[in-house]
């Protein structure tokens, strides 16, 4: 049986979107999966998110078409990858040397204020649900980038509860990796199934909203839930926003994960050790977040954001510093709870 590398979050069918509105076919085939490859990584929970330039009128609309993207794309390049519901599914996608690929919100502002839609989306393959990104939506608030950036934060609405109570009948996975502290506590509260942080670090390392505090993460893992470790650096490092700031006016590489003298490297295990040394090997996996949004293949080796190539040295390094749980941080957790999807 392969060896399991799970990536948790990956925002892949918002840049085969923007590819393939400028003509681009075989978007995932040409310019993804060597790298995929060249890590290790066999399954991508891919997040269906919706800029801001599209919301509320457009959400919808870009939505499926980020999902009818991919069947197009699974048409153009047969028995590369697949679209999986299922953990069963994932394994013989796997096992067959395909990708699998699951499909999550990475909040719900295609739903509008319906919470019907939500069984459409899941018969077209949505089986993880975060209810907000980084901003304010009929469902809950997320965690702002900037403080009170859109008013005062608030926990889940009514409507938000509503969602939870169909994702916990079509027996969905929750994400609370962009909720905020009081919607965190409303989650947890609400569900009683499956809840997890697709793509957080830990708050005590780095101050920011994104990040969990250590409360959070021992009450998530008290519920079997998975962090999974995030690549970007202004939740790595406490000085990281100003880091990307200062690379970002310089013309500057974004830190990257690809060997040990970048901060993000460094920085990224000891979040992975913290996690550990609170709740365990059996709560951390990858969630690396790594945008590279429409960025044709030449382009993207010279980018600001890593590709995958560039997180070989650090899966390399979770091996050796977790010799014995190496295989369930890099893929079995995240198995684990892919399990209660049907």
């Amino acid at each position: 049986m392969k060896t399991m590398v799970v990536d948790a979050h990956y925002d892949l069918l918002l840049d085969v979107f923007r590819l393939r509105r400028m003509g681009e076919t075989r978007v995932i085939e040409r310019f993804y999966l060597d790298d995929l490859r060249a890590a290790g990584v066999n399954v991508l929970v891919c997040s269906i998110f919706i800029p801001s330039e599209y919301i509320p009128e457009m959400a919808l609309r870009v939505a499926l078409s980020q999902i009818g993207n991919l069947h197009c794309e699974m048409r153009e390049s047969p028995g590369l990858f697949a679209l999986c519901r299922t953990a069963k599914e994932a394994r013989e996608t796997v096992s067959a040397g395909r990708l699998a690929i699951f499909l999550s919100f990475e909040g719900v502002d295609p739903l509008g204020q319906d919470v019907q839609l939500l069984s459409v989306f899941y018969e077209l393959g949505v089986r993880l649900m975060g209810l907000t990104w980084s901003r304010r939506n009929f469902a809950a608030d997320g965690c702002h980038f900037l403080p009170l950036e859109e008013g005062q934060p608030g926990g889940l609405t009514p409507f938000g509860v509503a969602l939870l109570q169909e994702a916990a009948r079509l027996k969905m996975i929750l994400d609370v990796s962009h909720l905020n502290d009081t919607g965190f506590d409303d989650v947890l509260r609400c569900f009683d199934g499956p809840v997890i942080a697709s793509h957080s670090n830990s708050r005590a390392l780095c101050p920011v909203a994104r990040n969990l505090t250590d409360e959070q993460i021992v009450r998530l893992a008290k519920r079997g839930g998975v962090i999974g470790l995030n690549n970007t650096v202004s939740f790595i490092r406490p000085d990281g926003a100003k880091m990307m700031k200062e690379a970002a006016e310089q013309g500057g590489k974004y830190p990257a994960l690809s060997h040990e003298d970048d901060p993000c490297y460094r920085g990224l295990l000891k979040h992975a050790r913290h996690i550990v040394e609170l709740v365990g090997v059996e709560h951390l996996g990858l969630g690396l977040d790594l945008c590279e949004f429409d960025k044709p293949e030449a382009d993207r080796h010279n980018s600001a954001f890593p590709t995958y190539r560039h997180v070989v040295p650090f899966i390399k390094a979770l091996r050796q510093e977790f010799p014995r749980s190496a295989d369930a941080i890099l893929g079995e957790n995240w198995m684990r709870v892919l399990e209660y999807l049907r």
